[in-house]
């Protein structure tokens, strides 16, 4: 069967995800370009006997050497071995989404256009014709519904035909421009400089017009070959950048026309949702009732997660009664098995909910208002305005964080958003800690433990975004955000939910096996027929004790802290097991056994102050749990990101406790 590689390109929000997910459905895999950090993702499809490759490039506003990302997309569209590209523009904002095509016009490789949104570009009165389209820049034109695959015959058609003519865009006119305008001489200049360059996928004007702006990979290849650059003025990259807009104004100015006027209400509350205070305070607003509503359309699936030990124990309780199986190895299935799966279809059902409800908000136009309201303040952290709503929902569940993540358009900086996030402690946290503070401190203690928290936090934040931002986003590549805002719509519900589903399935995929494993090695670690003495976690915590003292932690918080990595929930059932011997640590970490209902006074009785609070300090900013992790490695592709994150927050947590246990050793 022929093979056919095709690239896809677009900016940010261009529609270029949907399609490829459309396209491909399962038959995807994602991982990172070599040496960079930047993600990669790649798919096939079959069509009339034909198998393609698509690569979905980075989402980036142009062609030119100022991130990974866009370094990348270059590198693989005039250096691979492709067979053509698909530039995706938004038929919405058809003036600004098709800077990309601009970008790309002297690039010899052939190319189609394909128009994404045009339902929504219908209500908005825009109407495009895509035959003259296709007439003025020499290529195949056509429009299509990325979430509706019965739309994509055109696309097919589109894509056949490109490959079979090997049809390249006519940029004669764009070109034409530049050698008429008020920087002619600087153009000639750079031209016969770029003849030289130029190769079977690079025409020497595109080169020409990379010199002009003076384009890092250019300027590079120039010095490496022994070239003079051409003498530029600092406004001749403006000036590249008006030729291209106003080719993009003559290319559309028979071919697009407008009938509607846009809704003076949503103009009304686009001034109040872009304006610092109001946006603000609406951003926050809209977060809120988002996160809560997640949480209400994950709650099926999590009671269903809760419910599944309840429903398969017995099950497998029966394999002991019936089959003579021994209790050993149906307790091993229960505390492996059907914990596991519990756990991740809990997992999957909260990542449903958030890309759900965030999902409709991102198609209705609003998530980029949020971005553009926070990204001053987030910048100053070295993150995108996209990274406050991760933070945010990291309040509900760290795991809706990281999947929140997803919308950090660069792979550095999601990474960046994750390690950050981290540092907001979960809902569980809230849950445990304050009933441990206030045993040990009494209501006005534990209210002083909770802005002790709040002010770590805000510290951890602070450190973690300096320490990873030097690598994820150096100082010296970071600029302002650069986006589009796009028009309200009314959301594709059906297209939000397939994503959704397709998102949940692929988390469940690689989740479940991650957690069973760890599980097992939890198992054989806290396993013991003897006692909790008789465990391998108990004689590595006496061991390390002398250790562990440092910190501030005996072996019986520190066991406690390990557990609080698997599940924050189960510190109280480990510490329970620990000191009213309600269970085994295994039972009471995986939800076998409960916590006694007077734990927290045993444990205030048993531990002085200065230890139970770093113990309540190391256990908030420790590992989020499994659950978390699992989750970072299913979003970042990377198992030594994932490993770095984590180690850093086991490291982070154990230096925390050890500042607070020895200044209130002082004191307590």
């Amino acid at each position: 069967m022929t093979n056919k590689t095709i690239a896809l390109l677009g900016q940010p929000n261009s529609g270029k995800s949907s399609i490829f997910n459309s396209l491909t459905g399962m038959h995807q895999h994602v991982g990172n370009w070599p040496g960079k950090t930047v993600e990669k993702k790649e798919g096939t499809f079959e069509h009339n006997g034909v198998s393609y490759t698509i690569a979905d490039l980075p989402g980036s506003y142009s062609l030119s050497a100022n991130s990974d990302e866009e370094i990348v997309t270059r590198d693989y569209i005039v250096k691979k071995d492709v067979d053509m590209v698909c530039v995706l523009a938004d038929s919405s904002q058809l003036e600004r989404s098709l800077y990309m095509l601009a970008d790309f016009a002297g690039l010899k490789t052939p190319v189609m256009l394909a128009l994404t949104m045009s339902d929504v570009a219908k209500t908005k009165g825009k109407d495009i014709d895509t035959k003259a389209l296709s007439k003025k820049l020499g290529i195949e034109v056509c429009s299509v519904i990325a979430y509706d695959k019965k739309t994509f015959e055109p696309l097919y058609k589109a894509i056949e035909d490109t490959i079979n003519y090997g049809q390249i865009l006519n940029a004669d006119e764009l070109y034409n421009t530049l050698a008429s305008s008020d920087i002619a001489p600087e153009y000639e200049a750079a031209i016969d400089i770029a003849t030289g360059l130029a190769d079977d996928r690079r025409s020497a004007e595109w080169i020409a017009s990379k010199i002009l702006e003076e384009d890092e990979l250019v300027l590079r290849e120039l010095k490496i070959k022994n070239i003079d650059k051409v003498p530029v003025s600092s406004d001749c990259a403006v000036k590249v950048s008006n030729a291209r807009f106003a080719w993009i104004d003559s290319v559309i100015s028979d071919s697009v026309t407008n009938s509607k006027k846009p809704s003076e209400l949503l103009s009304k509350f686009d001034k109040k949702a872009i304006a610092p205070v109001t946006g603000t305070l609406i951003s926050i607003g809209m977060m809120v009732i988002a996160l809560i509503g997640s949480m209400v359309v994950a709650l099926p699936f999590m009671g269903l997660g809760g419910s599944i030990p309840s429903i398969l124990n017995p099950l497998v309780d029966l394999l002991s009664s019936s089959l003579g199986v021994s209790e050993t190895i149906c307790h091993f299935i229960k505390s492996t098995l059907v914990t596991s799966l519990g756990w991740v279809i809990s997992m999957v059902g909260f990542i449903f909910g958030m890309s759900f409800v965030f999902g409709i908000l991102e198609e209705a136009g609003y998530m980029a208002r949020v971005s553009y309201v926070f990204d001053r303040f987030m910048g100053k952290l070295g993150l995108q305005g996209k990274a406050i709503m991760p933070m945010v929902m990291g309040l509900g569940c760290t795991m809706g964080s990281i999947s929140g993540a997803k919308v950090i358009d660069s792979y550095g900086q999601k990474i960046l958003t994750i390690a950050v996030a981290w540092a907001v402690p979960c809902g569980a946290t809230f849950v445990v800690i304050p009933t441990l503070a206030t045993s040990f401190f009494g209501a006005t203690g534990g209210m002083l433990v909770m802005l002790l928290i709040f002010a770590i936090m805000f510290l951890h934040i602070i450190v973690t975004a300096k320490i990873f931002g030097r690598k994820l986003n150096p100082v010296e590549k970071r600029t302002g955000i650069v986006m589009e805002l796009p028009p309200y719509h009314k959301p594709r519900w059906g297209f939000v939910c397939k994503n959704s589903l397709m998102r949940m399935w692929d988390v469940f995929k690689k989740a479940f096996s991650m957690e069973l494993i760890v599980c097992v090695i939890f198992y054989f670690l806290s396993y013991s027929s003897t006692g909790i003495e008789g465990s391998a976690l108990y004689k590595i915590g006496v061991a390390i004790e002398p250790v562990s003292r440092f910190f501030g932690m005996g072996w019986q918080t520190f066991m406690s802290f390990f557990a609080a990595m698997i599940s924050k929930e189960a510190v109280l059932g480990v510490l329970s097991a620990i000191f009213a011997n309600s269970g085994s640590i295994l039972d009471s970490t995986t939800g076998l056994a409960a916590a006694s209902d007077n734990v927290a006074q045993l444990v205030a009785a048993a531990i002085p102050k200065a230890e139970a609070l770093a113990f309540i300090i190391a256990v908030t900013f420790n590992v989020p749990c499994l659950q978390a992790v699992t989750a970072t490695y299913n979003e970042t592709h990377s198992a030594k990101w994932t490993a770095t994150i984590g180690g850093y927050y086991i490291c982070t947590a154990l230096i925390l406790a050890a500042i607070v246990y020895h200044i209130a050793a002082i004191f307590m």
